[in-house]
C-alpha cells in the first residue's frame, strides 16, 4: 500500500518539522509533487456519503434482510449493483 501523508503541513510546538527530514520523507515529497493536478492525495476530498443517502431514501433500504457476514456483504452488493445500474439506465436515457 502506497501512502500520500502531506509532509510539511502540520506545525508541531514541540519542534517535529525538523524531524521531518530524510529518504523516506524527501520520496513522499517527491511522490505528491510528480502527480500534480492528476494526484491520488487530491482525492482525499471527495465525499461519498451522498451515495449512502441515495441508497436509503430512493431505494429504501434502511437494514439488511439476512444474517451473517457473507450474506450481508452479498446483500450490500446487490443492492449497490441496483443502485448503480439504475444510474446508468437513468444517463443512458438522457
Amino acid at each position: 500500500m502506497r501512502g500520500y501523508v502531506a509532509t510539511g503541513r502540520a506545525k508541531h510546538p514541540d519542534g517535529g518539522e525538523d524531524r521531518r527530514r530524510g529518504p523516506l520523507v524527501s520520496a513522499r515529497r517527491q511522490r505528491l509533487r510528480r502527480a500534480g493536478r492528476r494526484s491520488r492525495y487530491r482525492l482525499r476530498k471527495q465525499v461519498v456519503e451522498p451515495v449512502f443517502g441515495q441508497i436509503k431514501a430512493a431505494r429504501g433500504f434502511q437494514q439488511v434482510l439476512l444474517r451473517g457476514i457473507h450474506k450481508v456483504k452479498h446483500e450490500w452488493a446487490l443492492v449497490c449493483t441496483a443502485h448503480n445500474l439504475t444510474k446508468l439506465a437513468r444517463t443512458a436515457a438522457a
